[in-house]
């Protein structure tokens, strides 16, 4: 126990804060990736790319750590998800390594038809990576057919459900809402002009897909918000999402770019809040039956182990952060593009 809070619970807490550290980071780069395509002169595409080029490899790290982290805390969890879930999560590796190959490969020659292939397989590997993640995420909401000795029962197609694309969907349109904003941020003349309208589709996007979601969820999943409906307390989580995202346009309309940019990382956190606040303890849902779920409880490494990781998180997590505030403040501003751009 610490501060009266068991370690299973602490280590909860981590694992969520690192995956919401990673999707607010790396949010807006494979937002930033969905757009390439939408932008047609060759200058514009490489300052997009030079956007994130001084990030995003250092953003990627928030996944190393957080999937480190739940594999230190709950390895039940990691096994049991990596292994039922095996083929998303090695299509999930593959669009990674073809998105940094893509990034890396695409200025190394300047033959147009070279450039084009990169293009499209960044922004294909970006899109790609977003709904995969959703439709993980989304499994994860409704729950998976989980057995005896935690095993699938059924093949993996049944994570293609209508309601894990909707939440793959609505993912990649909050990434795009975030990646246009940040590119906005970082833009300026004729292609700052063509964010500007990027951002309204984006919002219209991220809205009617929200939208969606959130009343299939209430509909089919009513699940996810008994949490809610027995400590009304707690729709005080809801309503400052909701108050988020609706203060990103205002901020759009008065041009308060940056503002747009912090409150739409605020959005990601208080959804993923949400989300955390919908399933404690449980971990991953079975639709089986109930004594088959895995909770943070059943799932957890030793009480020990756990404290001792525990300390370790205290002392890295600031340092990670240290990092990535520093990088984010030495390329700040507009991007120029030089010899050494991509």
């Amino acid at each position: 126990m610490l501060f009266g809070i068991d370690y299973p619970t602490w280590w909860f807490l981590v694992v969520g804060a690192l995956f919401s550290g990673y999707a607010i980071l790396d949010g807006f780069d494979l937002g930033a990736g969905a757009w390439h395509l939408f932008l047609r002169k060759e200058e514009s595409r490489r300052i997009a790319l030079n956007a994130i080029g001084p990030v995003w490899d250092g953003n990627e790290v928030w996944l190393v750590i957080g999937g480190g982290a739940l594999f230190a805390g709950f390895p039940v969890v990691y096994a049991t998800v990596f292994s039922i879930m095996y083929i998303p999560f090695m299509l999930f590796l593959a669009f990674l390594i073809f998105r940094a190959v893509s990034i890396e490969f695409r200025s190394k020659e300047p033959m147009k038809w070279w450039r084009q292939t990169w293009d499209i397989l960044y922004s294909v590997s970006s899109i790609m990576l977003a709904v995969l993640l959703g439709v993980v995420l989304g499994n994860i909401l409704q729950g998976m057919a989980i057995g005896p000795d935690w095993t699938l029962q059924g093949t993996w197609l049944q994570f293609l459900n209508p309601y894990a694309l909707l939440i793959g969907i609505t993912t990649l349109a909050l990434f795009m809402l975030h990646g246009a904003i940040y590119l906005a941020m970082k833009t300026e003349g004729r292609l700052f002009a063509k964010v500007t309208l990027l951002i309204r589709r984006a919002i219209i996007f991220f809205l009617v897909t929200f939208g969606i979601a959130t009343v299939a969820s209430l509909i089919y999943f009513p699940h996810l918000s008994d949490r809610f409906r027995e400590s009304p307390i707690l729709f005080v989580v809801p309503l400052l999402a909701f108050l988020s995202i609706a203060n990103i346009p205002r901020l759009i309309t008065k041009r308060q770019y940056r503002g747009a940019f912090i409150f739409s990382a605020i959005t990601v956190s208080m959804l993923l809040m949400m989300v955390a606040i919908e399933l404690y303890p449980v971990l991953v849902l079975s639709t089986v039956d109930p004594i088959y779920n895995i909770t943070i409880y059943n799932a957890a490494a030793s009480t020990k182990s756990l404290g001792i990781m525990l300390t370790i998180a205290a002392i890295g997590t600031p340092l990670v952060l240290g990092y990535t505030a520093f990088v984010f403040y030495t390329f700040r501003g507009k991007v120029k593009l030089d010899d050494h751009s991509y």
